[in-house]
């Protein structure tokens, strides 16, 4: 549950950081130490990266009962060797940090970085990130009752004014349906 609140709220950031990016001019190339240093203190205060916390130790654990159940007679060096490589392996977390501030620095200000910081570390911004997952699923759940309440209401009113309008039609004068046109008949004597 708290990674999937956590992919979510990663999910709106990357979606307002792409919205940015599409609709903001683009930075330089260049980008300062202060201003990745901005963005590492964003990314902090967001917690933008922790939703990939998982992904080596998952990582590990599937390669662990995979080798296990192909070599179930090898199961303690397995454990150890993925384990140990596993942890050699975890200083490549910076990379993604740093990855991760590049990208929120190509397309966020040094001072909107700040601002962003700021707030997400105020008491405000920590009770959105807390909350706002729970506040999200209520507000979907209002909208869908709105939704059926809208859509029902929708389908009342016109099926109310089509039927008014249908009683003012008057009747055509329509064959009934049993009738065949004479057009449909068999061909006229001796056309073929």
């Amino acid at each position: 549950m708290m990674l999937h609140n956590r992919i979510r709220r990663f999910s709106v950031v990357l979606a307002a950081s792409a919205i940015v990016a599409f609709s903001a001019p683009a930075f330089s190339q260049d980008i300062s130490d202060s201003h990745l240093q901005a963005a590492r203190d964003a990314i902090e205060a967001i917690h933008a990266t922790d939703s990939f916390d998982g992904i080596l130790p998952q990582a590990a654990s599937a390669l662990q009962s995979q080798l296990i159940q192909k070599n179930p007679n090898l199961q303690q060096l397995i454990i150890e060797t993925v384990s140990e490589k596993a942890l050699a392996l975890a200083s490549r977390r910076a990379d993604l940090e740093k990855e991760a501030a590049n990208a929120y620095a190509k397309v966020f200000s040094e001072d909107e970085l700040k601002s962003i910081a700021a707030f997400y570390s105020s008491e405000a911004g920590k009770k959105l990130l807390k909350d706002g997952p729970l506040v999200s699923r209520e507000l979907v759940k209002a909208a869908n009752i709105w939704q059926n309440g809208i859509a029902r209401d929708l389908a009342q009113q016109v099926g109310e004014t089509l039927a008014a309008t249908e009683a003012k039609v008057p009747a055509t004068d329509a064959a009934p349906a049993g009738d065949a046109p004479a057009n449909d008949a068999a061909p006229a004597d001796g056309a073929n």
